[in-house]
């Protein structure tokens, strides 16, 4: 029986990349998304198309709103059972020095990239009772730059929660992160945009979702790693050049 996986924000980007990499792997994958229904839907049905014998489907919920943070996986369990997977992928990325970080500015991205994650480990470990769970934190959570310090400071939460959990639940869940760096340019970028970024990193190219997908590999094979952080920045975490 294939192994069933909830990816949040499964439907662009990074998400969009590991939904189709489980997938082929074999995997059932349930792809949460908020904004993007058209995209998750027309994703959901090229899978079905390319692999008839797994399941998919997708699912919504604002992870900014708590109240449906806190029904997603309940409501998922009972349709569906216990999945095996979850992959808090999904955040939100915006600027704001520490001097300048308005309340709201600070509350969506706690809520989206760190409140949301704590709700769903603990909720899976409610309801699903084992299985894996991957965190997406940040190359940034190593140092104390405070251009984006709402964001900073949300991802080295969620990092922090990665091993508490991981001590608390396991044996029966385990608990890892992935700290991608220059990976995917933004929309309005192009790669001209993510070369000049990598330049002061120490492989000093971007990675792109090759680096993230092998790490995952590696997290779901490797059944003794547990409370543990893969950097999959080409050293940014070292430090940098420039």
């Amino acid at each position: 029986m294939n192994k069933t996986a909830l990816i949040t924000g499964g439907s662009k980007r990074i998400g969009r990349a590991i939904t189709e990499h489980l997938a082929k792997k074999g995997w059932n994958v349930i792809i949460h998304f908020n904004h993007s229904a058209e995209t998750a839907i027309a994703l959901v049905q090229d899978l079905i198309a390319e692999y008839p014998k797994q399941l998919f489907s997708s699912v919504t919920a604002n992870l900014a709103n708590i109240h449906e943070v806190v029904s997603l996986i309940p409501n998922i369990v009972e349709k569906r059972g216990p999945f095996d997977l979850l992959v808090n992928n999904a955040s939100v990325f915006n600027k704001g020095a520490f001097h300048e970080t308005s309340e709201e500015l600070f509350d969506s991205q706690v809520n989206v990239n760190f409140k949301a994650p704590f709700f769903l480990m603990r909720d899976f470990a409610k309801y699903c009772k084992k299985g894996n769970i991957i965190n997406f934190v940040d190359t940034r959570i190593t140092n104390n730059k405070s251009d984006y310090a709402a964001y900073s400071l949300s991802k080295k939460a969620l990092w922090e929660s990665t091993k508490m959990a991981a001590l608390e639940l396991a044996p029966e869940i385990r608990i890892n992160a992935i700290a991608p760096g220059v990976t995917l340019a933004p929309a309005d970028e192009g790669e001209e945009y993510l070369q000049k970024l990598a330049e002061n990193i120490p492989m000093k190219k971007p990675g792109g979702v090759e680096p993230i997908l092998r790490s995952i590999d590696y997290i779901l094979e490797n059944d003794h790693l547990a409370g543990q952080l893969l950097f999959a920045d080409g050293g940014e975490n070292l430090g940098t050049n420039g």
